[in-house]
């Protein structure tokens, strides 16, 4: 890697791109020209706000500066479920969480679902996938999917350990997270040494685990914090002084379900000025290690002359609060947590762009078919990217018609206590909870308040009203949290008699082990009288 990363794509890439496509690319008609290859770099917990301003003057990231230059940047760009596996899952499939039930990070697409990518390869496409998948049914560790199944009964423990930051090795020191390192260099060899060969287009997938949070050791599940690592290197990218301290409510002020998430994230005690800051400088650090790899990328296209007949698109799951609304990780519909980067760039694709409509997640799988020239289904929850990348009318695109003017998601897992759903139209953002009446709703003027610090659910009824009744025309939210709710106790079920005379020394010894062993005969009693 080139010290840097990719900075000196700029100049050279643009001449490059100039060079094969002419300063504005033609979009291509059916015939005119062969498919493009895409490339999809996918990362884990990437705040969407770092890639415009103001979020994008804390840190530096070169290789998404590179694809704003040449491409488009989504400005409202939203996950349908923030949290991994069920974020992953309405990616591949096109389809809202609620119709694909991928409930939490145990629960995912069937391993045998068609994705885009298999419906790709069957239309001639040459595939490759590197690094993370996560969305198949089965995985993530026992804690966390009991935590989800539990989440109705009436106790609260703390699920994780504190937050805290590392930082390791020295100031030369790029290749921290190593395993997406080997991954970006397989993805790199594999451009190099096969795609560049290829006589038929390719489409080429790469998961990043960075910048989420790394795992502290544990032993048997007992313990584990989250920890933001970095080298002094990335640290230098960070500015400092443009990190902002987000504001918190007091305690007692909290919305009842934003207490639940705190407290489980063991996030409600004290916490100096000093190490919120430092949180979010390392987790911006992690971002620039990230577009580091993003880079790797864009330079091997470039090195074998197939930047300018690629499709490049970059994403996340979701985002990382990193201390906002007194929280980390994600599992919340707040901006931090559900806003996504989402940039395009390739021959055809209109450059130095931004694009403000409320797109999300789901449109990824019709726009892959859409550049594959493959007929898109017309059971999609998704909207192809196409016609706002390309300023062609809808319509010319969508035999289903315009793309609406909402996106949604939808949060069903742990470390909340509720199910939630996200409305996010114009300059509103509504999020209500399992019934809609059972627990407060909130309502979100992101204009006015970026922040998101000011419910205005009870002073503008009639717009909650009239937001909640185009939700209600998705989805039929209060029936899928009620069918949630069975679905966690019927696993849970399950799952304590396979454990037989195991189960009381299992369930003790999980995540939350601190609090349970405190008071073991309460908690088991809690759970009896859920069940």
């Amino acid at each position: 890697m080139r010290d840097g990363g990719p900075l000196g794509l700029a100049g050279l890439g643009l001449l490059l791109m100039a060079a094969r496509a002419g300063a504005r690319p033609r979009p291509a008609a059916p015939g005119d020209q062969p498919p493009s290859n895409v490339v999809l770099v996918a990362c884990d917990s990437l705040d969407g706000r770092l890639t415009f301003f103001p979020g994008n003057q804390t840190v530096d990231l070169p290789s998404i500066n590179f694809m704003k230059r040449h491409g488009t940047v989504f400005l409202n760009a939203y996950t349908n479920s923030p949290i991994c596996c069920p974020s992953r899952a309405a990616m591949w499939s096109g389809l809202f969480t609620h119709i694909t039930e991928s409930w939490n990070n145990f629960k995912g697409l069937d391993p045998d679902y068609v994705t885009w990518m298999d419906l790709m390869e069957k239309h001639g496409y040459h595939t490759q996938k590197f690094g993370k998948l996560d969305f198949t049914s089965g995985h993530h560790s026992v804690s966390n999917r009991v935590e989800a199944w539990t989440r109705d009964v009436n106790f609260l423990l703390r699920q994780e350990g504190r937050p805290m930051v590392k930082l390791t090795g020295h100031r030369k020191q790029f290749r921290v997270m190593e395993t997406d390192w080997q991954n970006t260099d397989k993805t790199v060899n594999w451009i190099k040494e096969e795609a560049v060969n290829f006589t038929q287009p390719f489409v080429l997938y790469l998961g990043l685990n960075l910048p989420h949070p790394y795992p502290s050791p544990y032993a048997g599940e007992n313990f584990g914090s989250s920890t933001f690592l970095t080298s002094p290197y990335w640290l230098e990218k960070v500015n400092y002084e443009a990190i902002k301290i987000p504001k918190w409510s007091s305690l007692s002020e909290m919305h009842p379900v934003d207490y639940y998430s705190s407290y489980t994230k063991n996030c409600t005690g004290e916490f100096t000025k000093e190490e919120v800051r430092n949180i979010r400088a390392f987790y911006y650090a992690m971002c620039a290690e990230t577009d580091a790899m993003l880079g790797e990328i864009i330079s091997a296209l470039r090195d074998t002359g197939l930047l300018g007949k690629t499709i490049i698109i970059f994403t996340a799951d979701h985002g990382e609060l990193a201390m906002e609304h007194r929280q980390f990780y994600k599992m919340s519909m707040y901006e931090g947590s559900s806003h996504v980067p989402l940039l395009v760039m390739g021959p055809g694709l209109r450059e130095q762009h931004q694009i403000p409509n409320v797109v999300s997640l789901v449109d990824i799988y019709p726009t892959m078919l859409d550049i594959a020239r493959i007929p898109v289904p017309q059971n999609l929850s998704g909207y192809s990217l196409i016609p706002l990348l390309r300023e062609k009318a809808e319509s010319e695109a969508s035999p289903r018609g315009p793309r609406p003017s909402w996106v949604l998601s939808e949060f069903h897992g742990c470390n909340v206590n509720s199910s939630v759903y996200m409305l996010r139209t114009g300059k509103w953002k509504y999020i209500t909870y399992s019934d809609g009446s059972s627990v407060l709703p909130q309502l979100f003027d992101l204009t006015a308040d970026p922040d998101e610090l000011t419910n205005l659910a009870i002073k503008f009824p009639v717009t909650v009203h009239s937001l909640d009744k185009i939700l209600r025309s998705i989805v039929n939210y209060p029936q899928v949290s009620s069918s949630v709710q069975e679905y966690n106790k019927q696993q849970f079920i399950s799952w304590k008699q396979s454990l037989g005379h195991n189960y009381s020394s299992v369930i003790a010894n999980l995540r939350w082990h601190q609090d349970w062993l405190k008071d073991q005969k309460k908690y088991e009693n809690a759970i009896d009288k859920w069940l």
